[in-house]
């Protein structure tokens, strides 16, 4: 069970602290437990709770009308509140609920119903990366455990190979070449998973390697494929004072080809960019790039 401050609600719903206050002394909406020094506490079912709240409410439902229903008739209106596909927010605010319940159908009723709304790049892009943006807020503060982590990136894993499966093969002959590995020790594929996606639905080839790969193995793939460019995600790995020896190897092991560097780790300040290499910040910047590279290839020379 949960055990959540008001802040963390707060962070977690996007309602103020004192309108949740507010809504407790008036509506009884919440019932925290307080602890020997008169502090609130709130547990799983009170997230859930007010998730859900502020999803009505986002949808211009009046609280005082809210307060009234039941359990059930709450979870049926929000159901009922999601058939605008641009309403991003309140998909994000379901989802949150479906994976706290650990309501694996429900949280694939709704991935699946965002997708065929909004189509699978935009629903991951608008729905699934906010979601996991406060998965992480969530596991940061320790108010969610492994379990409903893995059930979250199990789902959306499953999502996008199926997705990636479904599209046109593309030949490497006539097609830009990219490699999409993982360092070793980093076992965090979902942003990598969906770059092959977006890849090869702009029709480039890719040459996927996965998860915890030797850096030293790229030399002898490099010499045999000549990709155009090697992409991968640092999320937990490496750690920092093995950082530059690691993009300096990695460059050194592919010095014809544009090294493409995401996620977190790769953002230190400290790091010194070799020539050929690209670092990117955010999602959208990789398919802005993929979209350039496949323009660039449109055009003839």
């Amino acid at each position: 069970m949960g055990n959540y401050s008001i802040s963390d609600l707060e962070k977690l719903s996007g309602i103020k602290a004192h309108t949740i206050r507010m809504w407790e002394q008036r509506y009884g909406l919440l019932r925290p437990v307080r602890t020997a020094t008169n502090i609130r506490t709130y547990c799983d079912d009170d997230l859930r709770r007010l998730l859900n709240v502020a999803t009505l409410c986002g949808r211009g439902h009046r609280i005082s009308k809210i307060a009234q229903l039941s359990e059930q008739e709450i979870s049926k209106a929000v159901i009922s509140c999601h058939d605008d596909a641009n309403d991003y927010c309140q998909q994000v605010h379901a989802l949150m609920a479906a994976m706290l319940a650990m309501d694996e159908v429900q949280l694939n009723c709704l991935l699946n119903r965002a997708i065929k709304r909004l189509g699978f790049e935009q629903a991951l892009i608008h729905v699934g990366y906010p979601f996991l943006q406060r998965i992480g807020v969530m596991w940061q503060v320790g108010i969610i455990n492994p379990a409903h982590e893995h059930l979250v990136t199990h789902l959306l894993r499953q999502k996008m190979m199926a997705a990636t499966d479904g599209l046109p093969a593309v030949s490497a002959t006539a097609a830009r070449r990219w490699v999409l590995f993982l360092p070793e020790g980093e076992m965090h594929e979902l942003a990598l998973l969906f770059m092959n996606y977006a890849l090869r639905a702009r029709g480039h080839h890719v040459l996927y390697l996965g998860q915890n790969l030797p850096v030293a193995e790229l030399k002898q793939v490099c010499a045999a494929y000549r990709p155009y460019a090697i992409c991968t995600v640092l999320t937990a790995t490496p750690e920092r004072e093995k950082l530059q020896p690691f993009v300096d190897e990695l460059c050194r092991c592919c010095p014809d080809t544009t090294v493409i560097l995401s996620g977190p780790v790769a953002q230190h300040e400290a790091l010194v960019l070799p020539p050929n290499t690209v670092r990117l910040q955010l999602i959208t910047d990789f398919l802005m790039l993929a979209d350039q590279m496949r323009v660039s290839m449109a055009v003839p020379a």
